[in-house]
């Protein structure tokens, strides 16, 4: 008897199989076309905030910032915690942000924080804890829980002693590469809310904004004493959009020429110390 060589025997075996491997192609086809597509996963963020009644499109106009800034995060496994849940203590009311949050990132864990009991939304993917935006016990154990947030949005009191609180809290525990947001910071011109009829005032939220994008060129500083802060270290860039600010957190340490640049000066400080010892 003669025996095939090997090759022949396998593709004699490959040749039948392609039959039934057509056959598993043309199911898994029909299964796919079958199944429906959840419509979320192809809306904007502004499809969203209007399907499930989000305040962040209508009454303002952040959305498209938000998708601006968010879209290269879209598909990341991720923490992404919101201070303030909506609904204030009415009851059974609030959520539609995070509800919008989860859809636009498919695979993101959604965390609120809210001082009323809003434990009526949680579902897969979103849990709400009941506590203040300031308390630092409870962010950690968030973090310790979730692991470090990639998007912080503070959404919560709006007084800037509190958003300035919340950011000196949580900025910190920020992942590199992650953004923070401040929305309706249009507070801190508000007394009623803390805020200060002075826009130059250093205790609101935007004089803290300010502050930062200062410290986004310390290298810059000629002052030698100075002294770099966190924030100064670790904020990248500051985007400012009417009532809502993004903040982006990374490496701010790229070097700077102004020994060169200027020159006479640091010679004539010199000169001027040495006449003053």
């Amino acid at each position: 008897m003669t025996v095939p060589p090997p090759r022949t025997v396998v593709r004699r075996a490959v040749g039948r199989a392609r039959p039934a491997l057509g056959r598993v192609k043309r199911r898994v086809r029909r299964t796919v076309r079958r199944t429906p597509r959840n419509p979320y996963l192809s809306m904007d963020l502004t499809e969203l905030a209007q399907e499930f009644g989000s305040d962040k499109w209508g009454v303002h106009r952040y959305t498209p910032h938000y998708e601006r800034h968010f879209a290269r995060l879209r598909d990341r496994e991720m923490l992404v915690l919101e201070l303030g849940i909506g609904g204030y203590a009415r009851e059974q009311q609030g959520g539609a942000s995070l509800k919008m949050w989860k859809w636009f990132f498919p695979r993101a864990q959604v965390v609120g924080v809210d001082i009323q009991d809003k434990s009526f939304v949680n579902e897969p993917r979103i849990k709400a804890f009941r506590g203040s935006q300031v308390d630092q016990r409870l962010m950690r154990r968030i973090v310790r829980r979730f692991g470090p947030p990639t998007i912080v949005i503070d959404d919560g009191s709006h007084r800037p002693p509190h958003v300035v609180k919340s950011f000196e809290i949580l900025f910190p525990m920020l992942e590199d590469g992650g953004l923070y947001v401040i929305e309706d910071i249009q507070t801190s011109y508000w007394p009623a809310w803390k805020g200060s009829l002075d826009p130059d005032d250093p205790t609101t939220s935007m004089a803290m904004v300010k502050r930062l994008l200062d410290g986004l060129n310390h290298e810059e500083f000629l002052d030698e004493s100075y002294a770099a802060s966190y924030t100064d270290l670790h904020v990248t860039a500051v985007h400012c959009y009417h009532n809502l600010v993004v903040i982006e957190k990374g490496d701010n340490r790229e070097g700077t020429n102004k020994r060169v640049a200027n020159r006479k000066w640091y010679e004539q400080e010199a000169g001027t110390s040495r006449r003053t010892v």
